[in-house]
């Protein structure tokens, strides 16, 4: 696992102002990266800092970088990262202290980097999928979630035979993964009311918090990472939304597991978080109850149970149509946090690798739907109220069982500890747009 370094010194602060207010989503010690187009420019990768984009096709051009770090930013200077994924870690780490030489208050560079035309203004900025996405897997590591879950679903309530043995996953559709703001068209398909089969728009659209997992490098087809070397294979950390049509989900799952009720759109955030960035909020994993089940060998590490959690703070807003119209502000309606899943991200790539599966860079996880024990901290509609049965109000006096057209729902993401600076994620948004018509 990276360590703290002096990119992570709080007292390092940015020539460029925005990155050093109070509360800023991208100050010097995050430098999460990401994929944009600009006027002039074509689909490149960038570097959040503040409010603006620093352009490392341009900044490469021109030489700011050497050795390592100009390896990896021409890497990332292509319409997708996944080549500066595929790359050694210490590359990408040395790209990041670079980044950080070159934007710091007390350092030589600032001339160098505005002749560059390298800074480019945020709201001039279109972002775009941050990488080719070769494969994703979402797994469904939350207890509190699938408790909850089980108390709505099954008569008995009990959690999967499985759950607590291995981090349960399954196989994503990487064609309808999209980049925040993209509109969500409300899917169609089968579902059962009743006695009755029917095929329309679902009547239970959900979304799902989770974090998503960005797979650096990659293992060699019928060869696992083992738990020592799967932080190797974290490159960083963005939002996710793995929406849901429970409706047709339910109707579809048994045996073989979710389809059409997921694959129809998955959203997440254009800046990836890296795990170096991410190492002051570093947590021991979360404990187990007396009782469970030891993890079986291959899942088993002690650094990455002193550390292998992630303390970030994780929310979800929703604004109405009728609540735009209004001029009202989107509502809180969930605050949970990444620390408290039952298996690690570490854990989850030692699973996934362990028959052999082939991971490769650019490859995206989801941790699942990520709630925790409070009642706040219920991660998805179905939980918010409870399989639809008891509605959400909200403050515009409209009530929710399920999401409706033209609902947004948003989330954000903030990671925080005494004595660093917090860093965000950004915005992962998307807007409900009615379904199509025969």
């Amino acid at each position: 696992m990276t360590g703290l370094n002096e990119s992570h010194d709080p007292a390092r602060r940015s020539w460029i102002e925005q990155a050093n207010t109070r509360g800023s989503e991208f100050p010097i010690q995050n430098l999460p990266l990401g994929v944009f187009r600009a006027p002039g420019r074509d689909a490149r990768g960038g570097v959040a800092i503040g409010d603006v984009i620093f352009d490392l096709k341009a900044a490469s051009e021109i030489g700011l970088f050497s050795n390592s770090a100009a390896a990896a930013a021409r890497a990332a200077s292509g319409p997708t990262l996944n080549a500066l994924m595929a790359l050694p870690l210490q590359k990408i780490s040395a790209l990041r202290h670079a980044l950080s030489d070159l934007l710091r208050a007390d350092g030589p560079h600032q001339e160098r980097v505005e002749n560059a035309n390298a800074l480019v203004p945020m709201r001039e900025a279109t972002m775009l999928l941050p990488t080719a996405i070769g494969d994703f897997t979402d797994f469904f590591t939350s207890l509190d979630h699938v408790t909850r879950v089980g108390r709505v679903l099954r008569p008995d309530g009990e959690l999967p035979a499985a759950f607590k043995h291995l981090p349960m996953a399954y196989n994503g559709c990487t064609s309808s993964v999209v980049v925040s703001g993209t509109p969500v068209i409300r899917p169609r398909g089968q579902r059962r009311l009743g006695r009755d089969v029917q095929f329309g728009p679902t009547r239970a659209l959900d979304f799902e918090l989770e974090g998503g997992i960005n797979v650096a490098g990659g293992n060699a087809l019928g060869m696992p990472i083992s738990m020592r070397a799967a932080s190797e294979h974290i490159f960083g950390l963005c939002l996710l939304n793995d929406w849901s049509a429970r409706d047709i989900q339910r109707w579809e799952s048994t045996p073989l597991g979710p389809f059409l009720g997921k694959s129809f759109c998955t959203t997440i955030s254009p800046w990836i978080v890296t795990a170096e960035a991410l190492a002051p909020f570093r947590v021991s994993a979360r404990p187990r109850a007396t009782g469970d089940p030891v993890p079986q060998a291959y899942l088993q590490d002690a650094t990455d149970q002193r550390e292998g959690g992630f303390d970030i703070e994780l929310s979800a807003t929703i604004q109405t149509a009728a609540m735009r119209s209004q001029g009202q502000a989107p509502v809180s309606i969930t605050r949970t946090n990444l620390s408290t899943l039952y298996w690690t991200v570490a854990q989850m790539i030692a699973h996934h690798t362990s028959n052999g599966c082939n991971l490769r860079a650019g490859d995206l996880l989801g941790t699942g739907t990520a709630s925790g024990p409070a009642d706040e901290a219920r991660a998805c509609m179905l939980e918010l109220t409870v399989g639809g049965s008891q509605p959400l109000k909200l403050p515009s006096g409209e009530t929710r069982s399920w999401l409706e057209d033209g609902d947004e729902v948003a989330f954000h993401a903030r990671a925080q500890r005494s004595g660093f600076v917090s860093i965000g994620f950004g915005e992962c948004r998307a807007r409900i747009a009615p379904a199509v018509s025969d």
